[in-house]
């Protein structure tokens, strides 16, 4: 490097930065703390000089990012990099630098993204520490290791959205994209323990498309899947957002009433019923269901509470279907 035309000031500067350098790689040669991992995805050492804001770096750290050491200015300052901060990672980071260099933290260490060349988002995970403070405690030098880890980010966003895709699947009926059995059975056995906990009311409902075999049989069971589709869409529709539905049985629906009493309960019911009375199913088919309400008594088991509710469908059945029963 040309220093002839440096003034004095700049010529301290430098020399100055350069001792600090050179005083940080000899205590880590003394020390053995290289900061030297094999991990795959190094991209080496950092040394960051707080006084100047400048940043000496393995070349590898800006190649990653799809710049060359000759895309850059002859003295990089640390914001080169934290301008290129993903704004969601943007706070976290900085916290975790300020944390370190305040002296609450041992150690910085986070991951984030930062933008390349081209636009894209490399994930990198960092680790450092201040190395060096002056009399008064305040930081002068810090340094580091950095590594690309963007192929196991990657990866592990995969695998989650795996792991959703496969949960919902476990929890959802395949038809009629409700919660199936299992799910809307762990739903209720929650909302049993919330409200011993809590002491609030809690109503189940068990709803029964009427005369559901006999369309199977005279319509086919492609038509029988569409009607449970659209009845399951209708009850959903028809309840609030902390309520659940499950497909009970084949063409048995179970409704979750948290915090309401039997009369509440009962009245969504009847408005869920008259809805799938006047719905236009089309080929001339008009449907009805009937239904049977419990409120959970305390004491009851799981299954004591919905044999309540089904004794109340039994007896909508036996008594002329399309209406609802209560306890």
């Amino acid at each position: 490097m040309d220093y002839t035309n440096y003034t004095r000031e700049q010529l301290i500067e430098t020399i100055t930065e350069l001792k600090m350098l050179n005083k940080q790689l000899l205590l880590e040669k003394e020390q053995e703390a290289k900061l030297d991992f094999a991990w795959t995805g190094n991209l080496g050492h950092w040394y960051f000089n707080i006084k100047t804001g400048t940043v000496v770096f393995n070349p590898l750290k800006v190649e990653v990012l799809g710049y060359t050491m000759e895309d850059l200015p002859e003295k990089v300052s640390y914001r080169f990099f934290t301008d290129k901060l993903h704004p969601d990672d943007y706070e976290n980071t900085m916290n975790a630098m300020r944390r370190n260099m305040d002296g609450t933290a041992d150690v910085y260490e986070c991951e984030y993204r930062l933008q390349a060349k081209d636009g894209s988002w490399k994930w990198l995970y960092d680790r450092g520490k201040v190395t060096q403070r002056d009399a008064n405690g305040n930081p002068e030098f810090a340094a580091g290791i950095v590594f690309d880890i963007t192929d196991q980010k990657e990866k592990e966003i995969q695998l989650q959205s795996e792991n959703r895709i496969l949960e919902e699947r476990s929890t959802k009926d395949a038809l009629t994209g409700i919660h199936n059995r299992r799910a809307i059975m762990e739903e209720l056995e929650k909302r049993i323990n919330q409200s011993l906990n809590y002491g609030s009311p809690l109503c189940i409902g068990l709803l029964d498309i009427d005369h559901f075999k006999a369309i199977n049989d005279t319509k086919g069971h492609v038509v029988g899947d569409q009607i449970l589709q659209k009845v399951a869409q209708i009850i959903s529709t028809g309840i609030r957002g902390l309520d659940g539905v499950g497909r009970y049985g084949g063409e048995e629906f179970l409704i979750i009433f948290p915090n309401t009493r039997q009369e509440g309960a009962r009245l969504v019911c009847e408005r869920i019923r008259t809805n799938i009375e006047e719905f236009d199913f089309g080929d001339g088919l008009q449907l009805t269901v009937s239904g049977g309400v419990a409120e959970y008594r305390i004491g009851q088991s799981l299954t004591e509470f919905i044999d309540q509710a089904d004794t109340k469908l039994y007896e909508a059945k036996t008594s002329g279907r399309n209406r609802i029963k209560i306890t």
